[in-house]
């Protein structure tokens, strides 16, 4: 195995690589990706169940690969992953969505998004760092999103989080440098996973509290929206090509979706934004 500072022009020499999350949608499809091009990858899931569901998946796409079970909200459990794995390459992809305008949302269930989506992915790369120094390079992936760069309703904690996200990335990714280590944000758009599920979930939960409308314009939106969401393959090729970079840019844009947001949200006065948007989620 090759340690960071033998990174450069060895796109095909073996990392390990640790994919939290691996079970489904993006998760999966980076481990199976990072696999095919003869990577060692240990997926992190949550449950026996799930771990049988990744080995299917790597089974039917003629891959091979490892599993951990990790709760990534387990302090103490991703301590002990990390130190076992060493991993050249570390993929911060557990989290959820979570749809609900933030008037609704409890304390507890806003503490455990952040927990999840923020506090766990920089605990882990903390984590994995020493061992990444020691290896003489390495890179730490984040999974963020577009909306880590931009705001809309309904999404407020969910946002709140990778905007955090992003934030102490890119402090982490300074002090880290010298060392050569990487630390890389990719920032899907929407994608093809299972994104009207969690929307309807929420929904769901919180009908009859006065959004009903702006859950309806929310889902309608999205359905209108499907020809131009991404498949997770391409966020897996992002990221095998981040990991196999020894000069990774600081920031991937993934989906059509993604770069027209990016583009055109500092174009538009924020009056104007927020009347456009409030317009078409009927609040």
């Amino acid at each position: 195995m090759l340690c960071g500072g033998e990174f450069e022009g060895a796109a095909m020499s073996e990392r390990t690589c640790l994919v939290t999350g691996a079970n489904s949608g993006l998760g999966l499809a980076t481990a199976i990706e990072l696999a095919g091009r003869g990577h060692r990858v240990v997926g992190t899931v949550r449950s026996e169940e799930k771990a049988a569901s990744l080995h299917e998946a790597a089974d039917e796409a003629g891959v091979t690969m490892e599993h951990r079970i990790l709760d990534v909200v387990d302090p103490d459990r991703g301590a002990e992953v990390i130190h076992e794995i060493r991993p050249d390459a570390l993929v911060n992809n557990a989290g959820y969505g979570m749809s609900a305008p933030v008037e609704l949302v409890a304390d507890e269930d806003a503490a455990h998004l952040v927990e999840t989506m923020l506090m766990a992915p920089i605990r882990l790369a903390r984590l994995a760092i020493p061992h990444q120094r020691e290896l003489g390079g390495g890179h730490v992936i984040m999974i963020s999103s577009i909306l880590g760069r931009i705001t809309q309703p309904m999404t407020g904690w969910y946002q709140g989080a990778k905007h955090g996200l992003e934030a102490v990335s890119d402090a982490l990714r300074q002090e880290v440098a010298g060392d050569g280590i990487h630390v890389v944000l990719v920032e899907p758009g929407f994608f093809r996973t299972n994104i009207f599920d969690d929307l309807d979930r929420d929904a769901e939960r919180y009908a009859g509290q006065g959004y009903d409308a702006a859950f309806g314009r929310a889902r309608q939106t999205l359905e209108r929206s499907t020809w131009a969401m991404g498949d997770p393959g391409s966020v897996a090729t992002t990221v095998a090509k981040a990991i196999e970079s020894s000069r990774p840019r600081a920031r991937y844009l993934v989906g059509p979706d993604a770069m027209a947001l990016d583009a055109l949200n500092p174009l538009v006065p924020t009056a104007i934004r927020d009347r456009m948007t409030r317009i078409a989620y009927g609040l």
